[in-house]
């Protein structure tokens, strides 16, 4: 059988970033079964004694996720942070306008950072800039943040947590510049809101990170003037600027699909040049990084979604964005976390949206049934586990081709990432070709006695298939294609494959 030909070389001295873990991150919101259903399931088999089920936190360490965003998400903009805390007897049920639900504040801010760390994460914490502003983020960041002596840190401490929660990283609201969100800002107004934010934010807990609101696509129409003009107001006192992207495959067209990793990349870049211009134009030395806090693929459930807003509103956590993923879309988020690691000096935290039950990694069945691990469980967990250390620069030379609405697509895209404290070397590489296998010829002589440690890939002959409860059609498996001799690498990636080729002496 004829194989494409692709050629790559893996230099220790071609070296990217040092990748932040952080980038691994994933996201929580009172939307759907996340919370209710999800992660909190008083009655369930293994619910621990504040009702969080053992079962889902067992998937959520195995993802080893070091940051989760809450409490949203478009959830955040009319989220009244008092309404969850305190008694849980005397807390509101509240119209929850973003998802047309209900919210019975439950699980609040305390029981979620307490199972935050539970997870072994820390929380990601945005505040209420769309139907609220500067005073609540203040009053917010001092009840968690501030030790003691004032109104809010006291009223921490009278709910039973003596301690602050000493959260690192705030979002400044979230996608302020979609016409669907509560309070949609336009670039002025946001800029000059999350300004002064910030500025407060800081005078209180001047080692916090702050995330300004970026754009909620690369396909907004105040893309990327959005980031341009709020920057400039902002950029003195946030660290990092959010990006949001969602992928779906409406049209049926594999290799156009899976060809949307491409636009992410000209996202990425487009924002740093942005970022650039705004630092420029400052005569400023400080570089703003990227917060990718919200990525997946997402488009199965809009009807059913539609459905429950328009014709069943007001219920209590209803099965709302279950997206069931393919082998297509794993294949789409290996390529995503390809695409980031290559930027990682840049690209510093990403979130995975979501973790549980809403476009998510992993599935609980209603009504307290099994947890189950969806098909993108599997590249997410690959990277987040051998993905730690120094991204390399790949230098590659693959076939490329065209497709329905992009052009030379590269048949094969890998990311090598060195951990020099293990001696390790892992290459993540997905050949989106749907058409041909390729044998991959990767040149590790400066990697002097590695040897191949294993080859682990992801593949399926049906590209819809699905996982579930109680059957994991789609599911790693170590494979035999991968040979080492005098520092040359030789691995066959079949057609379209998830593979993770590692490395060690």
């Amino acid at each position: 059988m004829a194989y494409s030909k692709v050629k790559m070389v893996v230099d220790k001295e071609f070296r990217i970033a040092e990748i932040d873990e952080r980038i691994y991150g994933s996201f929580i919101e009172h939307l759907g079964r996340a919370v209710y259903d999800g992660i909190y399931s008083p009655g369930h088999e293994t619910a621990d004694e504040h009702g969080f089920r053992g079962d889902v936190k067992d998937l959520i360490r195995e993802l080893n996720v070091p940051i989760i965003r809450y409490p949203g998400g478009n959830f955040v903009s009319s989220f009244n942070w008092e309404d969850s805390v305190g008694p849980l007897n005397e807390r509101p049920r509240r119209l929850e306008l973003a998802w047309k639900s209900i919210e019975e504040n439950k699980v609040g801010l305390n029981e979620f950072t307490k199972w935050t760390r539970d997870v072994g994460s820390d929380v990601m914490m945005a505040v209420n800039l769309g139907t609220r502003g500067i005073a609540d983020a203040c009053n917010i960041l001092e009840y968690c943040n501030h030790k003691g002596n004032t109104k809010y840190s006291d009223l921490r401490i009278s709910h039973g947590y003596k301690e602050p929660h000493n959260i690192k990283t705030w979002c400044l609201g979230n996608e302020m510049d979609g016409p669907w969100q509560l309070g949609h800002k336009t670039m002025e107004e946001y800029g000059r809101l999350a300004e002064e934010t910030a500025r407060a934010m800081k005078l209180i807990d001047p080692t916090i990170e702050l995330v300004s609101c970026g754009s909620s696509s690369l396909t907004m129409p105040t893309f990327p003037d959005w980031e341009a003009v709020t920057l400039q107001h902002t950029y003195d006192y946030v660290d990092y600027v959010s990006m949001h992207q969602y992928y779906g495959n409406q049209k049926g067209d594999t290799e156009d699909f899976l060809a949307c990793s491409d636009d992410m990349d000209e996202f990425i870049r487009t924002v740093i040049a942005t970022c650039d211009y705004v630092k420029a134009k400052k005569r400023s030395k400080k570089e703003i990084k990227i917060s990718f806090d919200e990525w997946n693929v997402w488009y199965h459930s809009n009807a059913a979604d539609n459905d429950i807003t328009e014709n069943h509103p007001w219920q209590v956590a209803p099965p709302m964005l279950e997206d069931i993923y393919t082998f297509e879309d794993a294949l789409l988020v290996g390529l995503m976390l390809i695409t980031m690691l290559k930027h990682a000096d840049r690209v510093k935290m990403a979130c995975l949206a979501q973790l549980v039950n809403v476009i998510a990694p992993i599935m609980t069945e209603a009504g307290g049934g099994a947890a189950w691990k969806q098909t993108i469980f599997y590249p997410f967990m690959h990277a987040s586990k051998y993905g730690r250390g120094t991204a390399l620069l790949p230098v590659i030379s693959t076939p490329k081709f065209d497709t329905a609405t992009h052009t030379n697509v590269t048949a094969v895209e890998a990311v090598p990432v060195y951990n020099e404290e293990k001696g390790e070397v892992t290459i993540f590489a997905v050949n989106r070709s749907i058409k041909e296998d390729a044998e991959m010829t990767i040149d590790m002589r400066s990697f002097e006695g590695y040897q191949v440690l294993e080859h682990t890939v992801l593949e399926c002959d049906d590209l819809q298939a699905v996982n579930g409860p109680f059957n994991q059609k789609v599911a790693p498996k170590e494979t035999s294609q991968s040979v080492i001799d005098g520092g040359i690498v030789t691995s066959k990636l079949n057609k379209a494959s998830w593979n993770v080729i590692r490395l060690g002496k």
